[in-house]
């Protein structure tokens, strides 16, 4: 089944996969570029195949990213095995992770298996690394453009592998209509993908630093709470990384009763306060990221992005705030149009110390 086209990659017929997947009957997901499901191969190895939705280009093109996405290769980065290219019908073939997404781990009211710290950090740690390969090992710069946590696919072992890498460029021209609309995506989304200015591989780097939240608290960013008013944690950490006296443990999955290493928690929190900076410049590189998180530098604090701090007081929009305090931060929703009503005032300052 499938031959061998371009190395390693292996070119598949649509009824061969059809066969693998028992007509596609067990879904896995799926998200704006179509879904994916769960195959075997004759060899009995496990797979998990695309079929992609809303391609635009042509059969050569499509070939040629594809081989291009296939020569990439890195312990983080889901390892693709093949492709179908018949007519319409464009899929790809890749290796099946059998704990499945970051999200489904993080978020799932199911799952009885709650993440250790040990493990949330080295997801953090890996995601970033497969991050800066695909930005700056690749002969040509990779942006990824959705980075999210249904993205962070976790292998036998939990290792993260960034899954989807490549697509921006597969599917060509509805990429960003679909991304900007796509219901779960626009939280992750840096401000420059609103204000239209040309995407660099910082967009990944904030989108990324919204994900790392979640992986500390172990809930989505926003959240709706009992009294009808809207929860956002980034402005919560941005509020007590700050603070001299401030409760970082409260910032921790509550599941995990406090047990987290203290420095790295601190770390990794301070780290995604700097992913999400307004201007990209201020931003730091996935390799710097990298470099933090393993502790060959340091961290300085970060200063509040400009998204974060308070801007109207709209009656149904408070922040994360601390169950004692009897006051609330009070901030507009859309989080977007927050980068250009301000000037930048921390053009002097840098990630690293």
């Amino acid at each position: 089944m499938g031959k061998a086209v371009d190395g390693s990659l292996m070119a598949f017929g649509y009824r061969d996969l059809q066969s693998a997947t028992k007509n596609f009957s067990e879904k896995l997901g799926g998200g704006g570029f179509g879904s994916v499901f769960k195959g075997v191969l004759p060899d009995t190895t496990v797979i998990a195949v695309k079929k992609l939705e809303s391609i635009s280009q042509g059969e050569k093109q499509f070939r040629s990213e594809v081989s291009t996405i296939g020569t990439i290769q890195h312990v983080n980065l889901v390892r693709l095995r093949g492709f179908c290219s018949e007519g319409n019908k464009k899929l790809l073939v890749y290796d099946y992770m059998p704990n499945g997404s970051l999200d489904s781990l993080l978020f799932s009211e199911k799952n009885t298996n709650v993440l250790d710290w040990k493990t949330r950090y080295s997801i953090a740690l890996g995601t970033a690394r497969g991050l800066n390969y695909l930005h700056e090992k690749c002969r040509d710069c990779i942006i990824h453009c959705d980075i999210k946590p249904e993205n962070i696919l976790l292998d036998a072992q939990f290792c993260p592998k960034v899954a989807d890498f490549g697509l921006a460029k597969l599917v060509g021209r509805d990429f960003s209509r679909v991304l900007t609309t796509m219901r779960g995506t626009r939280g992750y989304l840096a401000p420059e993908w609103i204000s239209g200015v040309a995407i660099t591989a910082k967009a990944d780097v904030y989108s990324y630093g919204m994900m790392i939240f979640e992986v500390v608290s172990g809930r989505r960013n926003s959240e709706q709470s009992e009294d009808g008013k809207l929860k956002f944690f980034p402005s919560y950490v941005a509020n007590q990384i700050n603070q001299e006296d401030g409760d970082i443990l409260s910032l921790l999955d509550h599941r995990l009763e406090g047990d987290a290493d203290l420095e790295e928690l601190i770390r990794v929190c301070k780290v995604a306060c700097w992913c999400i900076q307004d201007e990209e410049t201020q931003r730091p590189s996935m390799g710097h990221v990298v470099q933090i998180l393993e502790g060959v530098v340091s961290v300085n604090p970060p200063p509040t992005p400009r998204c974060l701090q308070v801007f109207d007081t709209q009656e149904n929009i408070v922040f994360f705030t601390e169950s004692s305090s009897s006051q609330s931060s009070q901030a507009q929703s859309h989080t977007s149009t927050a980068s250009t009503q301000t000037k930048n005032t921390t053009s002097n300052k840098s990630p690293e110390s």
